[in-house]
């Protein structure tokens, strides 16, 4: 790392690998996803609309959550951020507080319908973006088989409102 009055000069190896504490870290999350989306679906009446609840608000927080890594990835940007992080950091934190607004509504299709155009987008543009170098590389591997665990979890959960 080079330090002087104009800058920082930063040299960074990535991988293409996904490493094996990302991949922790990707999965754990997942799981509230499938197992909400089971509990929704065996339990019924009232615990299963806690448990359809419950998911949504995980849902809702992780995918805010991933607007901000959007975001502080876009810091270490070459040349500051680019206008498609800023647009795909903004369009994930809206879909994620218009389904939390959903969920607090009780519209819980409206929430999961959301959700799943949500993480459709993240399962889309995160390998998009890595191939840009505005993502981790690693990203183009884990995103294609992280999401479709929300998203199937999120279209049990919206098949169910739909029947309610």
């Amino acid at each position: 790392m080079q330090d002087d009055a104009t800058g920082r000069t930063l040299t960074v190896h990535e991988p293409r690998a996904v490493p094996w504490l990302s991949v922790a870290l990707a999965s754990l999350p997942m799981l509230p996803f499938v197992a909400g989306a089971v509990a929704a679906w065996t339990m019924g009446g009232e615990p299963g609309q806690a448990a359809v609840t419950a998911t949504l608000l995980w849902a809702c927080a992780i995918l805010l959550f991933f607007s901000g890594v959007r975001r502080g990835v876009s810091f270490r940007t070459e040349g500051g951020a680019t206008v498609a992080q800023i647009a795909t950091m903004t369009g994930l934190f809206a879909l994620g507080f218009a389904a939390l607004l959903a969920v607090a509504l009780g519209r819980a299709g409206a929430s999961a319908a959301l959700l799943i155009v949500g993480y459709g987008l993240v399962a889309i543009l995160d390998p998009v973006a890595a191939r840009r170098g505005e993502a981790p590389l690693f990203f183009a591997r884990l995103r294609p088989v992280q999401m479709p665990v929300a998203v199937a979890s999120l279209v049990a959960l919206l098949i169910l409102a739909a029947r309610a």
